[in-house]
This record gives C-alpha cells, sequence and structure tokens, in this order.
C-alpha cells in the first residue's frame, strides 16, 4: 500500500512542526527547510532555506576550459536563504503594531527595479487575510476566557504547532492575557466598522515613505486624467466640423473616453489598495 504524501488539488499539503525548549524566554520550532524562534514578549523569526542553485563550472583556476568527464570540477553552489522578523506589539487592548522585515540573500536585484509600494500592496493582501478572523477570534477568547482558549479555537493540524506553543508559553507565564500593569482594564473595545478595523492609509501609507509618495503621485495622476478628460470634450465641443478633420474628433473623443475610464479604475485602485479592501475569508 502506498503511504506516499500528496499535496490537494491546491497545492497544499501537511507541514511537521516541532516545537522545543518552551520556556520562559520562548520557544524553539523545526519544519521542512528551516527554523523559527520566539523571543518573548513579541519578537518571532523564522529562517528556511530554498533549494541550491548549481552552476557547473568549465574552468580551473587557471581560467584554461576542461575538457572530458574526469577533469570536471565540482559543482559550485549558492544556499538561498530568507528569512523574516516580526515584531507584534501590544499597544492597548485589541490592537497591537506589527513591524516586520523580510531578509534574503537572493534575488536582490529586484529590490531595485520595482518600487517598495509594490510590494507592500501584497503583503497587505496577506496581513488583510487574517486581521478580521484575528479580531473575531480575539473576542471569542475573551468570551470563554484565556485559559479556555481551545474551546474558541480548533487547532487540531501539526502546522498549527506554534500557535498552540505560543498559547502554552502565554498561559504559563503571562496568565493568558497581556499584563497592562493598571493602565489598562483588559476589556476589549467594540468592534469598529470592517472600514476602519482594517483601514491602510491611517496604518500604514502615512507612516511609510514609499507608499505615501506613490499614494500622492497616483491620485496626482488620477486628476491629471480627469483634466485631458474635461479637455479634450471641451476642445471637441469648440471646434468647428470644417477646421478639423473627423478622424481628429473622433480621436478626441476617444481621448476623452480613455482618460475617464481609466481615472475612474485609477480611483478605485488607490481605495483599494490604500484606503480599505474588503476581505471574505470564505471565499479564499
Amino acid at each position: 500500500m502506498d503511504f506516499t504524501e500528496k499535496a490537494d488539488r491546491e497545492g497544499g499539503k501537511p507541514i511537521d512542526i516541532v516545537v522545543r525548549d518552551l520556556n520562559i524566554n520562548g520557544f524553539i520550532s523545526n519544519q521542512d527547510l528551516g527554523s523559527s524562534q520566539f523571543f518573548a514578549p513579541c519578537v518571532f523569526f523564522t529562517s528556511f532555506s530554498l533549494p541550491s542553485k548549481k552552476t557547473n563550472s568549465n574552468r580551473q583556476d587557471s581560467g584554461a576550459l576542461l575538457s572530458g568527464e574526469n577533469n570536471a570540477v565540482a559543482p559550485n553552489t549558492s544556499q538561498r536563504k530568507a528569512m523574516l522578523i516580526f515584531m507584534c506589539i501590544p499597544v492597548g487592548p485589541g490592537k497591537s503594531r506589527l513591524i516586520f522585515v523580510s531578509l534574503r540573500n537572493f534575488a536582490v536585484s529586484i529590490d531595485r527595479i520595482i518600487p517598495r509600494w509594490i510590494f507592500h500592496v501584497g503583503q497587505n493582501l496577506i496581513l488583510d487575510s487574517d486581521l478580521y478572523l484575528l479580531h473575531i477570534e480575539e473576542r471569542k477568547i475573551s468570551d470563554v476566557g484565556p485559559s479556555n482558549w481551545q474551546k474558541a479555537c480548533f487547532v487540531p493540524t501539526k502546522s498549527d504547532a506554534k500557535v498552540v506553543a505560543f498559547r502554552r508559553w502565554l498561559n504559563r507565564y503571562s496568565d493568558g492575557q497581556v499584563d497592562w500593569r493598571g493602565k489598562f482594564n483588559g476589556i476589549l473595545p467594540p468592534s469598529p466598522p470592517k472600514e476602519q478595523l482594517m483601514d491602510r492609509y491611517w496604518s500604514h501609507v502615512v507612516n511609510c515613505s514609499s507608499c505615501k509618495v506613490a499614494y500622492k503621485g497616483l491620485n496626482a495622476l488620477e486628476v491629471a486624467l480627469q483634466v485631458i478628460s474635461i479637455a479634450s470634450l471641451g476642445i471637441f465641443a469648440a471646434t468647428k466640423q470644417s477646421s478639423v478633420s473627423g478622424a481628429a474628433r473622433v480621436l478626441m473623443v476617444a481621448m476623452a473616453i480613455l482618460c475617464f475610464a481609466s481615472s475612474r479604475w485609477l480611483s478605485h485602485f488607490i481605495y483599494k489598495n490604500f484606503h480599505f479592501h474588503d476581505y471574505n475569508h470564505a471565499l479564499r
């Protein structure tokens, strides 16, 4: 009988994570291709290695070309590594500030070509995918009590090992909750509207130099497209039919329509990526 582990139709498969050395300072976890470590109380980093790229060398140290199988030089291997560092800092009941850094030693040239804000758009999608889910889950845990968090969460898989380990650490060394030292009573505030909870502008854009510049530039482009659209229609209306060819008049109308449609699309793009992007977890 074949017990080979196979991926599902979406490409997912079980992740075997082993947690060890859980103590007051945090814990360490190991998994395929890498490891992770939680530094109590709010720093987490994970590092992993990707399959090495092998480059066969056809030259000796002197630079002379080699010939024949017996003269083959051992291939040079370049270990591709990446690291993610997360700092999730509680700032009040139901509120946290997330700061993270992504490091790698491969494909670094792409960062010099593609602006940072484009990467941030994709990263915000990942954060939004869990933000609302965690917001609701936090309130469910509050209802049953931090020590009974298992009643509010279903974490049956091996890939949930780090979540379970963090909850164990929190229960063992922090009584299952953040110690606000009397600054807050620990009661969660009422759930705000989704537009406020998942707002990107005040939580990220105003604090990010790359996204802030992109936001201003895209808004200026939107206004410019609207001006061009209106100007084209104005020129079309003011120009006598006899003085301008039919092709030119059609071109002006087409330009006005295209610029207007582009400005509407750009307005939607700006709002969706720099203000609020609703996320329905059930549809993902």
